[in-house]
């Protein structure tokens, strides 16, 4: 009421800034809205079909039997092409594998050190302090092995993708035989989900392509669903914590809000409607 008693006051200056504010930020904004959905049409990919992520709920955390399938996958899958070049070993623990697991994988791999005291540089086994290593030493040996592609690296894939998780599922169970009149070049593979429709890297997960040892069926979107559940916790290892917070946040914020209505309610409510009267001194001579 306040506000509409003050606004009643402005000058017709002001009340026609803020008009023409207003009207310039709605049609600003549903100009840009226009825009990006137009870009989204005219997009020759296949709209993805939305899966259901039991992670995805406000309250809802991480399948971890899910995180450690999906690490089954990238490393015997993917990692021969992509790497995860933001991840340690030691982040792993407690995660997705024991600390003594994490040892194991980590010793596997032969890591680049140097130099020592001949100034010679040297290999050794693997620490969990070293990050995973990368399939390929650069950018210029990774397209040639791979037909002139560059297969980007997956921290943070999830996240660099518009509708992340289900763009690639789709992209990993959607590959099929060109139509007619659909024309590839060597090396080239079709998915109706990729932009273009031709993409250099090859279908990568078949049913029973891997075999779990929790007994999981290994069929194709199992391993898809699993490898992209290990994908969002890399792009986002605080994904759990932060909705933990979250519900902690909502607990307080809940109580200190009741906190804030009883003593409005039962204390400065009573002060703010007290009234005090003050008479001339006139009326209290007798």
């Amino acid at each position: 009421m306040k506000f509409f008693q003050a606004a009643s006051r402005w000058s017709k200056n002001h009340k026609f800034f803020l008009t023409s504010f207003g009207v310039l930020a709605g049609g600003g904004s549903s100009l840009i809205y226009a825009l990006e959905q137009s870009i989204h049409a005219s997009n020759d990919a296949a709209h993805v079909v939305k899966q259901k992520w039991n992670h995805n709920g406000w309250f809802d955390t991480l399948d971890h039997a899910s995180v450690r399938r999906g690490w089954e996958v990238y490393k015997n899958v993917c990692a021969a092409c992509h790497s995860i070049e933001y991840l340690a070993y030691r982040e792993l623990v407690g995660v997705c594998l024991t600390e003594d697991e994490a040892k194991a994988e980590a010793a596997e791999q032969m890591i680049d050190d140097g130099p020592d005291e001949t100034g010679a540089m040297y290999k050794r086994p693997g620490k969990l302090s070293d990050l995973l290593p990368k399939p390929y030493p650069n950018e210029e040996a990774a397209r040639y092995a791979n037909g002139g592609a560059y297969p980007p690296d997956l921290t943070y894939i999830t996240q660099a993708r518009i509708d992340g998780e289900n763009y690639i599922f789709a992209l990993l169970t959607g590959y099929m035989d060109p139509p007619a009149g659909i024309s590839l070049a060597e090396n080239q593979h079709y998915n109706p989900y990729f932009p273009g429709g031709a993409i250099g890297m090859a279908q990568a997960l078949y049913d029973e392509i891997i075999e779990y040892e929790d007994g999981t069926p290994a069929t194709q979107s199992q391993c898809a669903k699993d490898v992209i559940t290990f994908l969002k916790w890399c792009a986002e290892p605080e994904h759990d914590t932060r909705k933990l917070f979250a519900m902690k946040a909502f607990t307080i914020l809940g109580v200190l809000n009741l906190v804030v209505w009883y003593l409005h309610r039962h204390y400065w409510s009573v002060l703010k409607s007290r009234k005090i009267l003050q008479s001339p001194k006139s009326l209290f001579k007798k």
